[in-house]
């Protein structure tokens, strides 16, 4: 795979292992995103209530393309947590309901659900996944189990945040939809980084990231409502949008577009982020990628005395490998890796577990990989950071 590293604006002496976290801006995408903001500042009356909104249309309909779906599905928002809010503050909760979701979440998520319902008197239910998964029916049965007559909606991740895994949400949409119960795909990792295509999956929301695997800039990402469930979806700030003096063809999106003064200019990137992944043959970059991640993992494994938390197949491993270790003061051995190693590598508390997570995009390669399990022997015999 040719290494893309000069089309980054990543620092040459850091061997960055963390592109999970908020991902990577290549080079021509953010002098596209500074050109916007230019042009913002040169007029920006016209920008925000004129030529912005056009070129936000312009930017919805080049999403909806690349993940299959109508453009006014699509609302942009900062990040997945100000959508899944938008989402559980609309849900008419009542006491006594369920929202099923699993104990590998994101955390501000849970954070989120576990707020409304509490408000409501409803249970988020935190199914536990037992692990290392052995298989997708071995994932569904589990999950499922959590499932009861009170199970108002279905919550969980595309791709996992702290263990990295990608779970069947294919065949849980397919299930969720047979019995009848909405779902709502965390998709904070999937746009970019795996094939998406909403009107096959069929879930009723998705939220997805454009500035991890996409590589937008910050604060991009979006929400996408069906549109039979459009109308439920209250704005999470109310302002011009609602109750428009000149609405558009689309409640959906005058409530939750037009929602104050902001720059949009990365949502505007999105194009060129998509014609950049073109350019570049993403497909075949993206399947090096996989290679190298899975190629390494049972070296992590057994440099931290583990093993893997799934199959490391495409079924559950994509760019990203996680791995329990074993410290006691995870902060602390992320700082190490970044000041002494200059790794920069998320090390993650999750409940009472920690996970050491690499990810690879088209600038890693193996060297450095190999310069992290240099880092991890060397943290091991000199320091008691890592047991």
């Amino acid at each position: 795979m040719e290494n893309l590293k000069s089309l980054f604006l990543l620092r040459d002496d850091i061997t960055f292992l963390n592109f999970g976290s908020f991902g990577a801006c290549p080079k021509p995408v953010f002098q596209k995103y500074q050109q916007f903001q230019l042009e913002l500042e040169q007029e920006p009356v016209h920008f925000i209530t004129s030529k912005g909104l056009k070129y936000l249309e312009q930017s919805r309909e080049a999403l909806g393309k690349y993940i299959n779906c109508d453009k006014n599905d699509l609302v942009y928002v900062t990040n997945p947590s100000y959508a899944v809010n938008t989402v559980a503050k609309s849900i008419e909760l009542k006491e006594g309901d369920e929202i099923l979701s699993t104990d590998l979440e994101y955390g501000a998520c849970d954070k989120a659900w576990s707020y409304y319902c509490k408000k409501a008197g409803a249970r988020f239910v935190r199914q536990p996944i037992p692990l290392p998964i052995q298989n997708k029916e071995h994932f569904i049965e589990a999950f499922f189990k959590g499932l009861t007559a009170k199970t108002k909606l279905i919550f969980l991740s595309h791709i996992t945040s702290t263990t990295a895994l990608r779970f069947p949400v294919e065949e849980i949409c397919a299930i969720a939809k047979e019995k009848g119960i909405p779902t709502f795909v965390d998709g904070a990792h999937a746009p970019g980084h795996l094939p998406l295509n909403l009107k096959s999956l069929q879930a009723d929301y998705y939220t997805g990231a454009c500035h991890k695997w996409m590589m937008t800039p910050k604060g991009s990402s979006f929400l996408y409502v069906r549109k039979e469930l459009q109308p439920t979806v209250d704005p999470l700030i109310i302002s011009w949008g609602y109750d428009a003096m000149f609405p558009s063809d689309s409640q959906f999106l005058d409530y939750h577009q037009m929602n104050g003064s902001r720059d949009y200019s990365a949502f505007l990137t999105i194009p060129s982020a998509i014609d950049f992944m073109t350019e570049h043959s993403w497909e075949k970059v993206a399947a090096s990628c996989r290679q190298l991640v899975q190629h390494n993992a049972e070296k992590l494994c057994s440099l931290l005395s583990t093993s893997p938390l799934a199959p490391v197949n495409d079924d559950f491993i994509l760019q990203l490998f996680s791995a329990p270790i074993k410290t006691t003061e995870p902060e602390k051995l992320h700082d190490l890796f970044f000041d002494q190693y200059k790794i920069q590598i998320p090390v993650m508390r999750h409940g009472d577990k920690v996970y050491l997570r690499y990810s690879v995009n088209a600038f890693n390669d193996q060297k450095d990989l190999d310069k992290l399990f240099s880092a991890i022997s060397d943290i091991k015999e000199n320091t008691s950071l890592i047991n």
